[in-house]
């Protein structure tokens, strides 16, 4: 499955290989997951919980996140393990190619609160990876395909890949 990256979640936590001889920075394991801002700090309130692994020795760099932004990354299928979701991205693509689907955040600030557990809160293709949830305070990882879409408070929104460079896309607000 070939997934491309159009953002990144606020919490990360990283796994280090351990053993001799390993340099433990090209063995290294990241892991992405949500969280949403109480009192000052970025804290993990999971309502839904999972998360996106990223390896280090597949391409992946957490000193540059900005330039794994809208590249595609190989990926085993999205999974549940031990009541959490997980999605792997094995390897980042050396060249651009059209994916299978986009990894996408959504925050309160952004797109409003989404609807979850609505009727018709998500295309039935959309994938809600994790979520917290504080207050009115909310951040969301989905994996979505192109023109999958969600409905918030302030409306539905579409994701859109560029009819130029198909592996970047965004969530678009439609009228109506």
């Amino acid at each position: 499955m070939l997934i491309s990256v159009t953002d990144f979640a606020s919490v990360w936590r990283c796994r280090c290989a351990r053993g001799a001889g390993d340099s433990r920075s090209a063995r290294a394991v990241y892991y992405n997951t949500t969280g949403v801002e109480v009192n000052g700090k970025v804290r993990q309130r999971p309502q839904i919980t999972g998360y996106a692994r990223f390896h280090t020795i597949g391409g992946f760099d957490p000193n540059c996140l900005h330039r794994m932004i809208h590249h595609v990354f190989e990926c085993a299928a999205p999974s549940v393990w031990l009541g959490q979701n997980k999605i792997l991205f094995e390897r980042k693509l050396t060249a651009p190619a059209v994916p299978d689907a986009f990894l996408v955040v959504t925050r309160t600030d952004t797109t409003g609160a989404i609807k979850i557990g609505a009727t018709d809160w998500r295309s039935t293709d959309t994938w809600l990876i994790s979520l917290s949830q504080c207050r009115d305070r909310q951040e969301a990882l989905l994996l979505m395909p192109a023109y999958g879409w969600i409905q918030s408070e302030l409306g539905k929104f579409v994701l859109e890949p560029s009819a130029a460079r198909p592996w970047v896309g965004r969530l678009m607000l439609v009228p109506g």
